[in-house]
């Protein structure tokens, strides 16, 4: 069976590697550059210095470094280029941004105007030198920078609103308002618009027309944590204060919360003046980028979506959402010491603060630094025993690692420090209940399942491990099976599951059911080493060995765990004990000449 352990996911490994396509001297700097990949300073960017320097060679290395989502060594690689080729605007732009996606903003600005000086229009390098502006203060400026063209329907709305911030700067608010109105563009520009129509208008004092434009944004979006804060913080401006706690009530209930939220659910009821969320035109400038980065990243344009929030981080070094996002992109695209240090830009006294350390534990983890993950953590749990989420993260990396009693104990102090327990706390039980069945505790382990089933009646996972387990030791096996098919009727797309219900058939001898099943799981699941092997099992039992031996070697290729390796191999070799003569079994050898 494939058990879903809820084990924290191990991120791809695989050194950067610099594979070039073409001359010997630059092939050469393989080595080093994936040295300074995992962990040199950025002085080692680029060609090492007893190299030769080729401008095809450092062009096809940023080339490459870029389709690695490397930009600190597509930057520099870039940038040796365009000083060996300075006129190429090619090289100028691609330059620019790699600097901007690594977090180099200076420099970035620097080569922004280098790109306005050849007249070539690029909307990352105009808000950049907007975003320079702005952070300096010089409103005008930006808004001049900002005013000079702008090209499709991001860059317009990404100007439009920093623009926006920055005639607010200037104290031209119906200006501002007005150029936020004229925007026009598809239709999820209106959240956009509206929420930071809300806000400049907050900001400048009106109260009654920032509620206007916020209940616009609340109407088209009442999941999105900035747009629920901003309304309930201007509904009670507004003396509208028991709404703007039914608006916090309302997403408490439909979402459970979020600490930003229970933040401001605490300034409602103890302070006489609610502050707007925005006030500063380098922070509203940087919340349109934050806002449009974080969405850029979950649709996979990482290195699009790492430009905007390093632009947004520059405008507002406290942007914490900005920060969490940051390090969600480099965690995506397997750069877990870029995402610990995105993730420490978090301020030390934001509500997040807790939440980024918790994914930094994680993140060491990922670089398979388990001593720093486990004191990262330790640490936090020590702070605030009654916090889960540090003692689940915890348990999960140890069970990964299969240190199952320290586990088992991090868990245990996680569950003491409840006082009753939830539904929401089944899945403290049921990860305890794994680590104690790894640790041949059986009767313990069985009873953290029951009570997860209780708090989450038909909990598939629960179902699934319980039922596979009891299979597994010959007990209960009517209430197992039922278990297990419950799950698949919950989840029948869920090839783990699926396998489990296959692998069950096959351990009660009904080989037929187990072909069914594994067939349908390995539909869903292909990839996973696991399965293959069970399929290959079940089809030597039932006559079909050519189809077994397929699978066992296609098994063998998905690199499955160690210690299964060498039974995978040995059934490939020898097969497996004498099957049982079905109505397959002869399908299969008359069909092969047998």
């Amino acid at each position: 069976m494939t058990q879903v352990t809820g084990a924290v996911s191990k991120m791809d490994r695989r050194p950067f590697k610099l594979k070039l396509l073409a001359l010997v001297s630059v092939i050469a700097l393989l080595p080093a550059a994936a040295n300074a990949a995992a962990g040199e300073s950025e002085q080692t960017f680029g060609t090492p210095s007893d190299l030769p320097f080729t401008l095809s060679g450092s062009y096809l290395s940023g080339r490459l470094a870029g389709f690695q989502k490397d930009y600190g060594h597509a930057a520099a690689f870039f940038e040796e280029t365009l000083a060996a080729d300075p006129s190429n605007t090619m090289l100028l732009e691609r330059t620019f941004l790699s600097k901007l996606a690594h977090g180099d903003v200076g420099q970035a600005v620097h080569y922004a105007r280098e790109l306005e000086k050849t007249g070539l229009q690029n909307f990352l390098a105009q808000i950049s030198l907007g975003g320079k502006a702005m952070v300096d203060g010089n409103y005008d400026e930006a808004d001049t920078t900002l005013s000079k063209g702008r090209n499709g329907p991001l860059a317009q709305l990404s100007i439009g609103i920093s623009r926006a911030w920055a005639l607010y700067g200037s104290g031209k608010i119906d200006e501002a308002v007005a150029t936020i109105d004229g925007l026009r563009g598809p239709e999820w520009f209106e959240v956009f618009k509206a929420t930071h129509k809300a806000h400049l208008l907050f900001a400048a004092g009106q109260n009654q027309d920032a509620l206007k434009a916020v209940e616009e944004a609340y109407a088209i979006d009442q999941g999105a944590i900035r747009v629920i804060d901003a309304y309930a913080r201007i509904l009670a401006a507004n003396g509208q204060m028991e709404d703007a706690v039914g608006v916090l009530d309302q997403y408490d209930a439909q979402f459970r919360g979020h600490p930003k939220l229970d933040e401001t659910r605490n300034i409602l009821e103890n302070s006489s003046v609610v502050p707007p969320l925005v006030t500063d035109p380098a922070e509203g400038m940087s919340e349109i980028l934050y806002g449009l980065g974080a969405v850029i990243g979950r649709d996979g344009g990482e290195e699009l979506s790492t430009a905007y929030l390093q632009l947004a981080l520059y405008l507002d070094p406290k942007a914490e959402f900005a920060a969490l996002a940051l390090g969600n992109v480099f965690e995506r695209i397997g750069q877990p010491d870029r995402a610990i240090d995105a993730l420490m830009m978090v301020p030390d006294d934001s509500v997040l603060k807790r939440e980024a350390e918790i994914q930094v534990g994680l993140n060491y983890n990922a670089l398979e630094k388990l001593d720093e993950s486990r004191s990262h953590l330790e640490a936090l749990i020590k702070q605030d025993p009654s916090d889960l989420e540090a003692g689940i993260a915890l348990g999960n990396i140890l069970r990964a690692h299969e240190i199952y009693d320290d586990a088992d104990a991090v868990y245990t102090q996680g569950l003491d420090s409840i006082s009753e327990l939830e539904a929401r706390h089944w899945l403290l039980l049921y990860f305890r209940g794994i680590s104690r069945e790894r640790l041949g505790k059986w009767d313990l382990a069985e009873a953290d399942f029951r009570k997860a089933l209780e708090l989450n009646d038909n909990q598939p996972l629960v179902l699934n491990y319980l039922g596979y387990s009891l299979v597994d030791q010959g007990l209960k096996l009517d209430e197992a099976l039922q278990m297990i098919k419950t799950a698949v009727e919950l989840r029948p797309t869920d090839g783990f599951i699926v396998d489990s219900l296959g692998w069950v058939y096959y351990r009660l001898g009904r080989f037929e059911d187990a072909v069914k099943e594994l067939e349908r799981a390995i539909e869903l699941r292909p990839a996973d080493p696991v399965i293959n092997d069970h399929l290959g099992d079940a089809y030597w039992m039932v006559g079909r060995r050519n189809e077994a031996r397929f699978q066992w070697n296609h098994a063998r290729d998905l690199e499955p765990e160690e210690k299964e390796l060498p039974k995978i191999l040995d059934k490939i070799a020898n097969g497996m004990k004498d099957a049982p003569a079905t109505d397959a079994a002869k399908a299969d050898t008359e069909k092969n000449g047998g």
